[in-house]
């Protein structure tokens, strides 16, 4: 496997901890990490600083148990990554849980993340946000 498919396979091992630090350990510092229109956080966030706070921070605070469950880190050559799983977790106002498909691309260069971009089930989040 690559340099790129061992950084992103390390970040979800991060996340499976609890590490955020890890999480965002190989970032560049102009990451650009997209997140889907219609999901709660939808957006375009640059910077570590800026993911961690729009992103990170708001689903531990939001959501209980919220997780990135992999299921299937694919190696796409020239530094593209993409991940297929499922997230989970039970929305803290609603009480509701959900869980739904995801796809994230990830591009790697010169042994940094340089972007990330989200596809997921938005109305499945948004059911048990509602």
């Amino acid at each position: 496997m690559s340099e790129a498919f061992d950084i992103i396979k390390a970040h979800y091992a991060a996340s499976d901890r609890g590490d955020l630090d890890g999480m965002v350990e190989a970032f560049a510092p102009d990451v650009a990490w997209i997140e889907m229109d219609g999901f709660p956080y939808a957006g375009t966030y640059v910077g570590t600083d800026a993911i961690k706070s729009g992103v990170f921070e708001r689903l531990g605070r939001e959501w209980k148990g919220f997780s990135a469950d992999m299921e299937e880190l694919v190696d796409g050559g020239d530094g593209t990554v993409v991940g297929i799983g499922h997230y989970s977790g039970t929305y803290r106002a609603t009480g509701r849980s959900m869980r739904v498909r995801f796809v994230h691309v990830w591009r790697v260069r010169g042994g940094k993340v340089t972007g990330f971009e989200q596809f997921t089930d938005t109305h499945g989040v948004r059911a048990a946000m509602d």
